[in-house]
């Protein structure tokens, strides 16, 4: 018999106290594990590598290092980590700078105390969480990219690439379409844990860190329009 899975470990970053608490004290109450805040950028990298939470809850705008380098950093020192950025900005230069740094997903402010649960719950297992309307925002810059000129992620011509089984593939094209895991599993019948089984396979076989590399890795590819 497995023990009882342990709560979600979450950080939450950012400079105006009253917020942080406020998010730090919905977190705590829904259940969850809140290891640490911080508010400022600095503090937010010594206090990520020390507590090794699940989920970074961050604001972008952060004194004494920008969030986006806190992201850079600490996904650089433990990529199993995930980040979901909680920004009052819905700029999309914000928006695509925070995903290029390694975030998974991106929040904005506005967003209600369930959706924010949701979305760190999400984030934990590994599925994207966007503000609607910032989802394909974020794919179709990565279609923008693949097919710009230059080092293809993953490199080498198809023949040099691993072998993925044919439910691998499906899955991955899947994932390329945006769908979230829960989604995938609906539509091949079968488990949510099965789909994260799938995707981690196909991180290993790729030698990619996360679902952001896989998503643009299946793009250039064309897994997305078939």
């Amino acid at each position: 018999m497995s023990r009882q899975q342990d709560p979600i470990k979450v950080m939450v970053v950012d400079d105006h106290p009253m917020w942080r608490d406020a998010v730090a004290r919905d977190l705590a109450e829904a259940g969850l594990d809140v290891v640490a805040t911080a508010g400022d950028g600095e503090q937010a990298v010594r206090r990520a590598k020390a507590t090794t939470p699940d989920v970074l809850v961050l604001d972008l705008n952060l004194p004494a290092k920008p969030g986006v380098q806190v992201c850079k950093e600490v996904v650089a020192a433990d990529p199993a980590l995930r980040v979901l950025v909680l920004s009052a900005s819905g700029e999309h230069a914000d928006v695509l700078e925070a995903v290029k740094s390694g975030a998974t997903g991106y929040l904005l402010k506005s967003a209600s105390t369930d959706e924010l649960l949701d979305a760190v719950r999400r984030t934990a297992v590994g599925d994207p969480v966007f503000t609607p309307g910032l989802a394909g925002l974020v794919l179709g810059e990565y279609r923008r990219l693949a097919s710009d000129p230059g080092p293809a992620t993953g490199g080498g011509d198809a023949s040099d690439a691993p072998r993925l089984t044919d439910r691998e593939t499906e899955v991955l094209r899947l994932v390329a379409k945006g769908l979230s895991y829960k989604q995938i599993a609906e539509r091949l019948v079968i488990s949510h844990r099965t789909v994260q089984n799938h995707v981690q396979n196909t991180l290993g076989k790729l030698q990619l860190h996360n679902r952001v590399e896989l998503v643009r890795y299946a793009i250039e590819r064309g897994l997305d329009d078939e």
